[in-house]
């Protein structure tokens, strides 16, 4: 359960950083979604069964916050941890050499997730320079963060790992 209050708060603050801070700044206006590398670091280092719920909720979050069609950030987010639970299976992404390409490519494989499902549901949206300028400035801010973000991201659950083993060691030492 603590798990899911770490998370919640987690992607909160992700999305309350991509929505209201970042976009005051002109050179972080066309980052990648900051939730590309949570979703990547679940399908990592954490269990699928504890990462359903927060996968989908993350899903319904951005799909009620962004004016895209509804299930296009659940379905991108699903295929995403989907892809990384098969890549883990065969490829030590853990490396620290692999992990900003992992980002990378999964911030690619979300932007390439949108165009097909604008493709199939046929709205007319076409492939412009400034879509691919925009991808290509996307995966380079990827490249330079998204191990940061990674690391940070672990580095952060260890940590509310062991202050929630505490705090629970006391109470029932007191208890």
């Amino acid at each position: 359960m603590s798990n899911y209050v770490f998370y919640i708060v987690v992607c909160l603050c992700l999305i309350i950083l991509q929505t209201t801070v970042m976009p005051c700044f002109p050179i972080l206006s066309k980052c990648y979604d900051l939730l590309v590398p949570l979703v990547l670091y679940l399908g990592i280092f954490r269990p699928v069964h504890e990462c359903i719920l927060i996968i989908l909720f993350l899903g319904f979050v951005m799909d009620n916050l962004s004016a895209a069609p509804f299930g296009l950030y659940g379905t991108a987010y699903v295929w995403l941890f989907i892809c990384m639970k098969w890549v883990t299976t065969f490829l030590h992404v853990v490396n620290s050499v692999l992990l900003p390409f992992v980002v990378a490519l999964g911030v690619l494989a979300e932007n390439l997730i949108f165009f097909g499902i604008f493709a199939i549901l046929g709205t007319g949206a076409s492939i412009s320079a400034d879509t691919v300028r925009t991808v290509a400035y996307q995966i380079l801010w990827a490249l330079g963060t998204g191990a940061f973000l990674l690391a940070f991201l672990d580095y952060t659950h260890k940590k509310w790992d062991k202050w929630v083993s505490e705090r629970f060691a006391k109470e029932s030492d007191a208890g």
